[in-house]
């Protein structure tokens, strides 16, 4: 526990020094120092220590997770930027949970994360501009008109296998695009403004003001993000560890050997793309009420290409990868500003960097383990 405890604080530090860092030679030398750590950490046996120390008290990393976004937050309680970026890692993590349930449970390459993550905020902006739906509600529609469409795409996926499959998520993913654009009614290329989220009356944008501290307006978005994101989490977890989750492990593996044992292939094809499409909708109405503007540029096919790459650089699979993967993913860049039009290339850098030392990602997900006491088959 000591051990899990130190590396908590020491994680949690990183991360609000990393937040909180402008100066460009700082930026550097704390990417250095991760590189170095996990380095001297993987020699010195420290990162199997931590494994097994994880692997005693399960509960311990979602539990500091939560602490740590908290401490972070109030932290940062009236920095905008750290806030929104931030919130960004969280709602990314929780569209790239529903591709880890189609990607890494089911097997299908959905490229077309962002476009699903697009009409979840188009529907946002849509409801809240013109009907009287409370803006909770609105959530959860814009994630249904999401998983719906998504339910329809999924049947031309069906009838094709590999790099075909593939290509028909891109396919629409491009023309989601180009139909956002040629549409006035959308608002064509220049997008949308949506009118901020709105819970029993309050305005969530107004920031708040308590004992005479001032609150950034994001504080309220952020921990809407994080209970979304708890929630999905719990849905994908609780997923994997099903027989629900058996069965999708047995067609990712071999559809035909599935089969053979009365296994529905289409069935849970549907039910994880759908599934999984949901959970991107949903984050994509809160995204775009967080930012009060969606535009098609915010969905390209660049975008679904970054969503991919958090849920491989995680480790696919594992919903636990994302979260860092996230991080990453988002904030790196943004920090790495100073270099410009380079910033993308060093960022591309590290990436490979990482799949050099950890190929299967960032926390790899473990083989299923079956022991009694788990009628299901979970893993350990």
């Amino acid at each position: 526990m000591k051990l899990l405890i130190s590396a908590f604080i020491a994680c949690l530090v990183y991360c609000i020094l990393l937040l909180g860092s402008e100066n460009q030679l700082e930026v550097g030398a704390l990417v250095i120092l991760a590189f170095a750590t996990s380095l001297v950490g993987k020699k010195l046996g420290l990162m199997d220590k931590l494994a097994l120390a994880v692997r005693e008290h399960p509960q311990f990393p979602a539990y500091a997770s939560i602490a740590g976004v908290l401490i972070t937050m109030l932290v940062f309680h009236n920095s905008h930027f750290a806030l929104l970026m931030l919130a960004t890692v969280l709602i990314y993590s929780i569209v790239c949970l529903g591709l880890n349930i189609q990607f890494g449970y089911i097997g299908i390459v959905n490229f077309a994360g962002a476009a699903f993550f697009g009409i979840g905020s188009y529907t946002a902006a849509i409801l809240a501009t013109h009907t009287a739906i409370p803006h909770l509600l609105v959530l959860f529609i814009a994630a249904s008109i999401s998983a719906l469409i998504g339910s329809i795409l999924i049947y031309p996926v069906l009838r094709t296998r590999g790099h075909y499959a593939a290509l028909v998520t891109i396919a629409f993913g491009i023309l989601f695009r180009n139909f956002l654009e040629v549409n006035d009614t959308l608002g064509g290329p220049q997008g949308l403004k949506i009118p901020p989220l709105t819970i029993f009356g309050w305005n969530l944008s107004d920031g708040l003001d308590i004992a005479g501290f001032e609150l950034s307006f994001y504080i309220p978005y952020l921990l809407i993000a994080l209970i979304l994101l708890i929630a999905s989490f719990r849905i994908t977890r609780n997923l994997e560890r099903s027989w629900i989750g058996l069965s999708m492990d047995m067609v990712r593996t071999d559809e035909i050997a599935a089969s053979t044992f009365g296994v529905n292939i289409a069935h849970w094809k549907v039910v994880a793309f759908t599934l999984g499409n949901f959970i991107a909708g949903m984050a994509g109405a809160l995204y775009g009420m967080m930012t009060a503007y969606v535009a098609p540029n915010n969905f390209t096919f660049a975008d679904s290409l970054i969503l991919v790459s958090i849920v491989i650089l995680g480790g696919i699979g594992n919903p636990w990868g994302i979260i860092p993967a996230a991080a990453i993913v988002v904030i790196l860049p943004e920090k790495l500003q100073f270099i410009q039009e380079y910033r993308f290339l060093l960022y591309a850098i590290v990436v490979i960097l990482i799949l050099l030392f950890r190929p299967d990602g960032l926390l790899p997900r473990r083989i299923r383990e079956y022991f009694p006491g788990n009628k299901a088959g979970g893993q350990k």
